[in-house]
């Protein structure tokens, strides 16, 4: 009866096993202390948690309430008591099998059928209650070591000499029995239970310290959230003023455009009144001519003579001048001014724009955009405009000296007669005439020059982000090109490549000679050339040579041609992995060399351009590169 009960106190006391674990080490409280906010922990695992009290905060670790000084923290006697009786009931319900569960059969080693009270651990065998009176009743058995029934018994022998592994080696990490010691006499070897206390000792603070390092990584955790969300809400800010800085650039570029419309509006309005009065002189003169005409033609059906002489002597004797239309145009050189000012401003952001963003932070020479010209006619001073709406407002004493200077320099400039802009046929005439002080311009003295001549007219330039196709790759400060196999999300831009994968230089060439190199990788599917900035951006007419706005030589596997208006003259194969192109854009020619040891002659347009020329490139297969050589 009593068995019974102690049976029942110890399932009841198994119950409470869980509530009874630190949720620090999860094993059994070991001296237990309770915090303010009521739970409970073993006392070294809270110390450790805590550390040495260095902290500014303390918080539970199970709850996570925060407490402003160290909590004073006392032995829960109460919890001691019962962990002391759980710890208790728990090696009586493994020797008596009251756990719950029904203990480990084991067979009787000499009968082999009864169950076994005693496992031997001197005679490593397990015996019935018949077979174990010997050693109960025999002094021969008295030193012999009895425990439980050992189920696996023989995984506890050495397997060398056949006796129990009492001893660990804590050197070779292995169980030894008392034999195996003579080897591992110079090896630091103690007993079982004592290398398993040490280990599981050992465990415990591992255990403790992994959840000192779990809580600093949650803490870890939140605080990169935290910091996210900064970050987050600071780019927020800084995409709204910069938003807003934009929104006031493209305010001032409007009022820009506004002025200038309306400049030239009224230079318009001015010279249609002066059309208007000529128009009207000339009806006025229209009819006193065919006033005249009348007269003469009523007195010449006039039958008598004496009347025909007399209204002949009323005419008027002063002959009527000739009709004559003044000359009227638009004042070129205030159209001029309009538009060169436009222009300005535009090259001054596009230069602001394509600048390099690490020489925009590093430390450097800041670059610092050329004070604009004031709108106006010529000759005249005009007000500047109020600080808000004047984007050089904010300069500094130098630079509005500077910009003094310029206007001086740019009134003085505009008092001089404005030179005629030649023609056409004027230009090409002059074009075709070799200028002097420069070195000579037809295509046949190009033809002859070696490459250390024509380095002397080198050209630096870079590609344009905005023209490149969403399967070109932009590297190495947007000098070399290459294909991507997966299209790149590039924003939508008018200049953007839509059908083939193009891209073309950002700076474009006006006038004189420009020479510039480029180095091929692969070159199984890639083209060179040129082009105008007008050139179709879809659809088949927008490849390189297939229009008459580009002009460009193409590797097509081991075929090489020239392209222009979709006509293709095909080439000689070369091997050179490096051209050179040199454009004449007063000669109204292209050249395309093939440089290695030797320059050799690819290939050679002659054009009358028209427009802006810009360098352009074609690339198609996979491992393609072409790359802008630095020319000195």
């Amino acid at each position: 009866m009593a068995e019974l009960l102690r049976a029942s106190s110890i399932s009841s006391l198994a119950g409470l096993e869980e509530e009874l674990t630190c949720s620090i080490c999860l094993c059994v409280f070991e001296s237990p202390v309770t915090t303010p906010c009521g739970h409970n922990f073993c006392l070294p695992c809270l110390e450790m948690t805590w550390g040495d009290g260095a902290a500014s905060t303390f918080s539970c670790p199970q709850c996570r309430s925060t407490f402003v000084s160290r909590p004073e923290l006392k032995k829960n006697t109460v919890l001691c008591k019962v962990v002391e009786q759980l710890q208790g009931t728990q090696e009586v319900s493994k020797e008596k099998g009251w756990d719950g569960s029904k203990p480990p059969r084991v067979a009787c080693d000499s009968c082999l059928e009864a169950e076994a009270a005693k496992t031997c651990l001197t005679c490593m065998a397990s015996f019935c209650q018949e077979h174990l009176r010997p050693h109960l009743d025999s002094p021969a058995f008295q030193g012999h070591q009895l425990s439980l029934p050992m189920k696996d018994l023989q995984q506890r022998k050495c397997q060398t000499h056949n006796k129990l592994l009492d001893f660990y080696c804590k050197e070779h990490a292995a169980c030894i029995c008392c034999i195996c010691l003579v080897k591992h006499k110079l090896c630091t070897c103690v007993p079982m239970q004592e290398a398993k206390g040490a280990k599981e000792s050992q465990l415990k603070n591992r255990l403790t310290e992994l959840y000192a390092l779990n809580e600093k990584a949650s803490q870890s955790l939140d605080q990169v959230r935290v910091q996210q969300k900064q970050i987050s809400e600071i780019a927020a800010r800084k995409m709204d003023l910069l938003r807003a800085e934009f929104q006031e650039m493209i305010a001032l570029i409007k009022e820009e455009e506004k002025a200038a419309m309306t400049n030239v509006a009224a230079e318009e309005k001015r010279v249609k009144d002066k059309f208007e009065y000529v128009h009207t002189i000339l009806g006025r003169k229209k009819k006193e001519i065919q006033g005249e005409r009348d007269q003469i033609e009523m007195m010449l059906i006039e039958d008598d003579d004496i009347t025909f002489l007399k209204k002949a002597a009323k005419l008027r004797q002063s002959s009527i001048k000739d009709v004559f239309i003044p000359k009227i145009d638009l004042d070129q050189n205030l159209i001029h001014t309009i538009y060169q000012k436009a222009f300005v401003l535009k090259e001054t952001v596009k230069q602001l724009v394509a600048q390099p963003q690490e020489k925009k932070t590093e430390g450097n020479v800041p670059w610092k955009p050329k004070p604009l010209m004031t709108m106006g006619q010529p000759g005249k001073n005009v007000p500047q405009q109020p600080a808000k709406k004047n984007a050089l407002s904010n300069a500094s004493k130098d630079a509005a000296k500077e910009s003094n200077e310029e206007d001086a320099a740019e009134t003085k400039q505009r008092r001089r007669p404005a030179k005629r802009t030649p023609s056409p046929s004027q230009r090409a005439r002059s074009s075709s005439r070799p200028q002097t002080g420069t070195p000579s311009g037809t295509l046949e003295t190009f033809l002859t020059k070696s490459r250390e001549e024509l380095l002397e007219f080198a050209t630096k330039f870079t590609l344009d982000y905005h023209t490149a196709h969403n399967k070109v790759i932009l590297s190495e400060q947007n000098t070399k090109i290459s294909v991507s196999d997966t299209p790149q999300i590039y924003p939508l831009h008018p200049q953007r490549f839509m059908y083939c994968s193009q891209v073309q230089g950002f700076q474009c060439f006006k006038r004189g000679i420009h020479y510039w190199e480029v180095e091929l990788e692969r070159n199984n599917f890639c083209g060179v050339g040129i082009c105008y900035g007008t050139m179709a951006r879809q659809g088949a007419e927008s490849r390189l040579g297939r229009n008459s706005s580009s002009w460009c030589i193409e590797w097509f596997n081991a075929r090489i041609s020239a392209w222009h208006n979709d006509i293709e003259k095909c080439l000689p194969n070369t091997k050179v992995k490096k051209i050179g192109v040199l454009l004449n854009y007063e000669g109204g020619f292209v050249i395309f060399f093939g440089v290695s040891e030797k320059i050799s002659i690819l290939y050679k347009f002659r054009a009358q351009f028209t427009e802006a020329l810009y360098p352009a490139f074609w690339v198609f297969s996979s491992g393609t590169t072409i790359s802008v050589c630095q020319l000195k």
